[in-house]
């Protein structure tokens, strides 16, 4: 975590580390197999896939900015964003992000960037249309709370075991259907073991990525309350925006679902229901619980 006064969160290191581990267990036994099943093939798909690891890596904040059609604004375009970030940065003790708007009715924020130096929060302009300044201030903190914690980096790097299964899987799967009937029969079958394998594998990473999203989130929600000390606007930000989020048309929440992992509370579908066990973010209530307890903390200490 970046030297910050951003509430440090041991749980949250532990959970990371832990994370990596157990990936770095699956991603030995996952080459292992490739290299007994495949011999040749499987450095080209290794240097594919870390092709795009390194872009995704390098230019995750023009990527990410670019799919939401954010656009970065100055202090003179967006003087009371860039007053709460100028606040923030003064509170937390860290070098201010760039600061981007998104034109989308959608009420979200999101943060992005490798670190510190590449860091960019953007909003859109839904959520600032229907938050109060201390409201937005929550969301804000929360947002660069994420930026403290490297976070982007660490999902980034977890996430490229599951970016690798996913493109052996097609692979595999297409040299099985393509050969299958040519001369060397086992071509299939070896084609099925990879494809088998490289959806386990695919699974048991996205699983342990989720569940790191969902706490990571749950640690943004504390940190940015400890910092800002009004756990009640964010709690007040967060039930607005979920409950707006029922108001949004469906088109536009299927075009925003895609970057739930970014964002401040999912873009979720009128009527679909996903298990906590697939979520990026933890239930609505758990959050509020949560911040609650923070409240109920900083009261008995003041």
């Amino acid at each position: 975590m970046a030297r910050t006064r951003f509430a440090p969160d041991r749980g949250l290191t532990g959970r990371m580390l832990l994370t990596m581990f157990l990936l770095g267990l699956v991603y030995v036994v996952f080459i292992a197999v490739l290299i007994v099943v495949l011999r040749d093939a499987w450095p080209l798909a290794i240097l594919i896939a870390g092709g795009f690891f390194l872009v995704q890596y390098f230019f995750s904040d023009r990527m990410a900015l670019f799919a939401m059609r954010g656009r970065e604004v100055s202090p003179q375009q967006a003087p009371e964003l860039h007053g709460i970030i100028d606040r923030l940065c003064a509170m937390s003790d860290m070098s201010k992000p760039r600061v981007a708007i998104a034109d989308s009715d959608v009420p979200n924020a999101f943060a992005t960037g490798r670190n510190s130096k590449r860091a960019v929060v953007c909003v859109t302009t839904g959520i600032l249309r229907r938050l109060d300044p201390q409201e937005l201030e929550g969301v804000l903190a929360h947002e660069m709370s994420h930026v403290a914690h490297r976070d982007v980096a660490v999902m980034t790097i977890a996430s490229f075991l599951g970016v690798l299964a996913g493109l052996l899987t097609r692979i595999s799967l297409y040299s099985g259907l393509m050969r299958g009937g040519g001369r060397n029969q086992n071509v299939f079958v070896v084609a099925m073991v990879v494809t088998l394998v490289s959806v386990i594998t695919y699974v048991i990473s996205f699983l342990l990525i989720r569940a790191l999203s969902r706490y990571r989130e749950l640690s943004a929600d504390r940190a940015g309350a400890l910092l800002t000390g009004r756990p009640s606007a964010l709690a007040s930000a967060l039930t607005k925006v979920s409950g707006d989020m029922a108001r949004i048309p469906t088109r536009d929440l299927r075009a925003a679902e895609p970057f739930n992992a970014f964002f401040f509370a999912p873009a979720l579908s009128k009527g679909v229901s996903i298990s906590t066990l697939f979520s990026t973010h933890p239930p609505l209530q758990r959050r509020l619980d949560q911040l609650a307890n923070i409240s109920s903390q900083l009261g008995r200490m003041g």
